[in-house]
């Protein structure tokens, strides 16, 4: 069984940066693919971002692809977004997810419970 925490969400200027963390329970934290995903009000959850287990692979959907980096620390179990030149359209519950597979395909079993990011002019 593996718990995710997200944290650093909040209020962020139009221009601004974020950086999410995700920390997770559970001792298989290393062996599953990390994804980031995001629901804007009224909207259906889209993906954002995915990083490979061992960290040295990640990929961005195209809206987010240059304004964003994924890191992760498997000693410390987190995994960190950071997103720059934030727009309104950024704005939504971000949400840490889990799971085994191989890159680029992960089956999710784990997801957070979010934290909301709001970007305001």
């Amino acid at each position: 069984q593996v718990q995710l925490v997200e944290s650093g969400g909040g209020l962020v200027q139009v221009g601004g940066s974020l950086s999410l963390s995700c920390t997770a329970s559970g001792r298989t934290f290393n062996k599953f693919g990390l994804a980031w995903y995001r629901r804007a009000p009224g909207q259906e959850r889209e993906f954002v971002g995915r990083i490979s287990p061992g960290g040295g692979l990640t990929y961005f959907t195209n809206d987010v692809d240059g304004r964003g980096t994924m890191s992760r620390d498997n000693a410390k179990n987190t995994v960190v977004l950071q997103m720059k030149r934030l727009k309104p359209e950024d704005t939504g519950v971000y949400y840490c997810a889990a799971g085994p597979g191989d890159w680029p395909n992960y089956q999710y079993q784990y997801w957070g419970q979010g934290t909301q990011v709001t970007v305001s002019s």
